[in-house]
């Protein structure tokens, strides 16, 4: 285990914790990370990921970056619009930390894809936005036991979990069933503010950072936050 001087200057913040230190750092440096989603969520998290100094950081998104995505997606940019979201992130995280490493798959999550992709990295998150990926990528992780960090936006709310972790549960166990498409709001017609997606991803941020550092975190518990109001509850599962 050995930081280089540049990396302990530029992590020093983390190193001066004492549930992080030298040893917590380099964890993070050694961590392979998989993020499903470039997007409300992805772009966040992707930023805090790459900011703490996890190694090596995978996203995979099928989709293209439009100007109405640019209100809370603060990942990409003006002029990257047209581009493949994995580009555009990857443009971003490389202004933000070299020392790492970038893998943008250019791919629409299936139930042939899925299995293959998770099994090389640590951590799954899942950032997308809609149910039926959510389960595909739930099951996979689930087969492998990946941990799987879970979240999802609705208006002003807030939902997230943390699945496979320590013997915890996985998604069907609070859910053992999708919703049918004709139940579940359309994102296209659902509005959303603009640092909602932030406040989560940053959550999910965290507590991946937690996983990979071995610190507590949400352990067979489903969270709710109305930001609205800031209630919060926990449901036990």
């Amino acid at each position: 285990m050995k930081l280089t001087r540049a990396q302990i200057i530029r992590y020093k913040k983390h190193i001066s914790l004492p549930e992080i230190g030298l040893e917590g750092q380099w964890k993070l440096n050694q961590a392979n990370v998989l993020l499903i989603g470039a997007g409300g969520l992805g772009s966040p998290i992707a930023l805090y990921l790459a900011g703490a100094g996890i190694g090596r950081i995978a996203c995979m998104d099928f989709d293209r970056v439009e100007v109405d995505n640019l209100h809370r997606q603060v990942a990409h940019t003006e002029k990257t619009v047209g581009m493949p979201k994995v580009y555009s992130l990857q443009k971003q995280l490389q202004q933000l930390n070299s020392d790492i490493v970038f893998e943008p798959i250019q791919e629409k999550v299936t139930a042939a894809n899925i299995a293959q992709y998770i099994a090389d990295y640590d951590v799954v998150i899942d950032g997308c936005d809609n149910f039926e990926t959510r389960y595909l990528i739930n099951d996979a992780c689930a087969k492998q036991q990946k941990p799987l960090v879970y979240g999802s936006v609705l208006n002003f709310e807030i939902q997230m979990a943390v699945f496979n972790h320590k013997g915890s549960k996985d998604l069907r166990a609070i859910f053992p069933d999708p919703p049918h498409p004709d139940d579940v709001p359309s994102c296209d017609l659902n509005g959303v503010m603009a640092s909602t997606p932030g406040v989560l991803g940053l959550m999910m941020a965290q507590e991946t950072l937690k996983v990979v550092l071995d610190l507590p975190c949400l352990h067979n518990q489903w969270l709710l936050v109305d930001t609205l109001t800031w209630n919060s509850t926990k449901i036990y599962f």
